[in-house]
């Protein structure tokens, strides 16, 4: 890496962890190699910059130091297998949720499963769902009009389809009972009052993060509109808080809908989300 170019990187990671944030020399990098055009492992290889590159880097470096989110700032998030636009107004999908992507993606479907995403947001689950089932039909959730702005953007050249409503309609999407496969749903699930990185509760959108006092408000009725649309035998995934895993599971199970629950952890470790496989009887 040029001398120069090294010394503002350098510079710009002691910026960033004198403002409190632990990614700081991987969100130097990123941001270099965004305004660069470039990946982080070819920063070395790159002709040295010009000076408006010095300026401009200066300046979203500044951004990040006041806690504006990375993926704001660069416009993108990789998740498994897809790159999705996201910005402000939509929630940003989090490596926590790839855990139950990849537990997903290993079950036993048909070759063209119904699979639904219930607060679909960038459209991270269901895109990331058509790479590994391309011929199912694939239906994604969400009651906002600027998240699903951005999942369309994501969604473009792929199979899924994009639905704006609210999970507490009555009779939503009745049409689908007892045929869907596969329902995954990463809701608003924080306990209202949790203290939070300020990339979250200064950036991210209130109502895609909160889910009632004790984070449980929506997963409750996703559980029941899972239980509605299931087909006997079909799988169900939801995240939830790290502090609810126990309510979540019991939850699903007092239903009577579900059998084979499953309380599971992220790749950290951490309690993350629950499974359940709907029950024979409808």
């Amino acid at each position: 890496m040029r001398s120069r170019l090294r010394h503002a990187i350098d510079s710009a990671a002691e910026v960033l962890a004198e403002a409190g944030i632990v990614s700081a020399r991987h969100d130097a990098e990123q941001l270099a190699a965004h305004l660069a055009g470039t990946q982080r492992g070819r920063l070395p290889l790159l002709d040295p910059p010009d000076d408006a590159f010095f300026g401009r880097y200066e300046a979203v470096v500044a951004e990040r130091s006041r806690r504006v989110p990375l993926q704001h700032l660069i416009g993108t998030v990789e998740f498994g297998p897809v790159t999705l636009h996201v910005g402000p107004g939509v929630f940003t999908p989090r490596p926590e949720t790839e855990a139950m992507l990849e537990w997903a993606a290993a079950q036993q479907l048909c070759a063209d499963p119904v699979i639904v995403d219930v607060c679909t947001g960038s459209g991270a689950l269901a895109i990331a769902l058509a790479h590994y089932w391309p011929s199912a039909r694939l239906i994604g959730i969400d009651d906002s009009d600027v998240a699903l702005d951005y999942a369309r953007r994501n969604a473009a050249g792929t199979a899924v389809e994009l639905l704006q409503a609210d999970v507490m309609t009555p009779d939503l999407l009745s049409d689908l009972d007892g045929r869907v496969d596969l329902v995954v749903a990463n809701p608003p699930y924080v306990p209202e009052g949790d203290t939070l990185e300020p990339e979250v509760s200064q950036h991210e959108p209130h109502h895609a993060v909160f889910g009632g006092p004790d984070g449980m408000a929506l997963i409750t009725v996703i559980a029941r509109l899972a239980g509605r649309w299931l087909r006997p035998g079909g799988l169900f995934a939801v995240e939830h808080d790290a502090t609810t895993s126990a309510l979540t599971t019991q939850m699903i199970w007092n239903t009577g809908l579900f059998d084979d629950v499953v309380a599971r952890a992220d790749f950290a470790g951490r309690p993350r989300f629950v499974t359940g496989r709907r029950t024979d009887q409808l």
